[in-house]
């Protein structure tokens, strides 16, 4: 299959079977697939939970108005984007920067003191709106390579974003649970999956200028 057909293949699975896990190995390749997202100045401003242990899924779902994919999925991969410490993250990147490239330190220290400064002149609203866009980024890849493994998923935004931060003490990590999705295998129950993929067409969605 080629892109576009996995990407026909996906859908926002209602129903998951609850029965079927997923391995070790595709585990690792999403995690994997995530990692080398894209995001803003390549920072990575963000961290993803898999919760994988019942009683935990089970607090989210009531904080998620009791949908099922939360329980039934094999992972929940909760994206949080960072709320706090920019400074210290920029830092941690610019050492990354050092040990993988070999580049001048003094040259990439500027560009780091470069992204200090454009970070500081946003609101606090804009850095929180910035910086929880990324995850979504993280969690476009994760999406795509799902159904090029033919693993289910469901982006949600639909939970308690606070009674998350609560659940799993977030907070205090300077996290913010800003976009959730279930993984694992569809229930042949779940009706959703036969419906028509219903979507813009190329001349109403696009426009060259």
């Amino acid at each position: 299959m080629n892109l576009i057909d996995h990407l026909n293949w996906r859908y926002a699975t209602k129903m998951f079977d609850p029965k079927r896990k997923v391995s070790k190995q595709d585990k690792e390749l999403l995690k994997e697939a995530i990692r080398l997202s894209v995001s803003s100045y390549g920072l990575q401003l963000y961290k993803v939970l898999i919760i994988e242990n019942n009683e935990v899924k089970a607090a989210l779902r009531k904080a998620s108005w009791d949908q099922s994919q939360i329980t039934d999925a094999s992972q929940l991969f909760v994206f949080c984007n960072y709320t706090l410490d920019y400074d210290r993250h920029v830092d941690d990147f610019v050492e990354r920067i050092i040990a993988a490239q070999g580049s001048s330190s003094d040259g990439i220290k500027q560009y780091g003191e470069s992204i200090k400064a454009n970070i500081a002149k946003m609101s606090a609203e804009e850095r929180k709106s910035w910086s929880e866009k990324q995850t979504y980024l993280a969690l476009n890849n994760l999406l795509i390579a799902c159904a090029e493994l033919k693993i289910d998923a469901c982006p949600m935004e639909g939970f308690n974003n606070q009674a998350y931060n609560s659940i799993l003490g977030l907070d205090e990590l300077g996290l913010n649970a800003a976009v959730i999705a279930p993984v694992g295998y569809r229930s042949a129950l779940d009706k959703t999956q036969n419906r028509k993929k219903v979507r813009k067409t190329k001349e109403e969605l696009f426009q060259t200028a």
